[in-house]
C-alpha cells in the first residue's frame, strides 16, 4: 500500500513528519509519497515559492527511508485538485492499494473539495484523528465506505473509508511564519535542515 500526504508544507514541520512516519508504521505501508500543492484551491497562495516548499521538504526527508517527494503538482498547470493527482497516481500504481491521509479538520469539509466523491474512484481515505477531535456526522454515502479494520484497506485498491487515532502535534505552519517574521527560535518545531534553509533565503521576513 501507498500513502498519500498532500499540503502546502509551508514549511514542513514535525507535525506533518510525525504523521506521516506514524501511518506508514500503522498501516505497514510500502511508502509514503509527500505532495506539495502548487495552487491550493481552499487556501491562500503559499507565502514560500513552490520551488522552495520543494527544496525545504527534500531535506526535510532526505534521511528518512519510505517517505518520497512527489511533484506532479507543483508540474501540473492549475489548481492543484486531488482527485487528479489521485487520478494520475491510479494510472502508475495499477492495482495497489492507495491511502489517501487527512486530517479530522481537512475532513470535515470534504464535500467542498473538487469532485470529492470521485476521490475513493481512485483511492481510500483515512482520517488521521486525535482523541476527543469532533468529526461531522456521516451521511449514507460515507456511512456505506467504513471500513471496520485494516485488512478491508489491503484487499481493496480504493472506495474506503476509515478513521486512525495518530500523535497529532500541535504545531502550526503559520505560527513558525510568524515566529520567524518576528526573530524568534522556531528550533524543535521543524527540522534544523529546514531552519537553516529559511535563514539562508530570508523567507518569511516582514516586509
Amino acid at each position: 500500500m501507498i500513502g498519500i500526504f498532500g499540503g502546502t508544507f509551508d514549511p514542513v514541520h514535525y507535525g506533518h513528519l510525525r504523521s506521516a512516519l506514524e501511518v506508514k508504521d500503522i498501516f505497514g505501508l510500502s511508502q509514503v509519497r509527500l505532495i506539495p500543492s502548487a495552487q491550493p484551491p481552499h487556501r491562500e497562495q503559499p507565502a514560500a515559492s513552490a520551488l522552495m516548499r520543494l527544496q525545504m521538504l527534500e531535506l526535510a526527508v532526505q534521511d528518512q527511508p519510505g517517505l518520497t517527494v512527489d511533484t506532479r503538482e507543483l508540474n501540473r498547470p492549475g489548481p492543484s485538485y486531488m482527485v487528479d493527482t489521485l487520478k494520475s497516481l491510479r494510472q502508475e500504481c495499477n492495482d495497489e492499494p492507495l491511502l489517501l491521509f487527512i486530517g479530522s479538520d481537512a475532513f470535515n469539509h470534504l464535500k467542498s473539495w473538487h469532485q470529492w466523491r470521485h476521490l475513493f474512484d481512485f483511492a481510500h481515505i483515512v482520517v488521521m484523528t486525535r482523541p476527543g477531535a469532533d468529526v461531522q456526522h456521516l451521511d449514507d454515502f460515507l456511512k456505506a465506505r467504513l471500513a471496520g479494520d485494516i485488512t478491508e484497506l489491503v484487499h481493496n485498491t480504493a472506495g474506503k473509508l476509515y478513521f486512525q487515532q495518530v500523535t497529532q502535534l500541535d504545531i502550526s505552519a503559520t505560527a513558525i511564519r510568524q515566529m520567524v517574521a518576528k526573530q524568534q527560535n522556531p528550533g524543535f518545531l521543524l527540522p534544523d535542515a529546514v531552519i537553516a534553509y529559511i535563514r539562508q533565503h530570508t523567507l518569511y521576513q516582514r516586509t
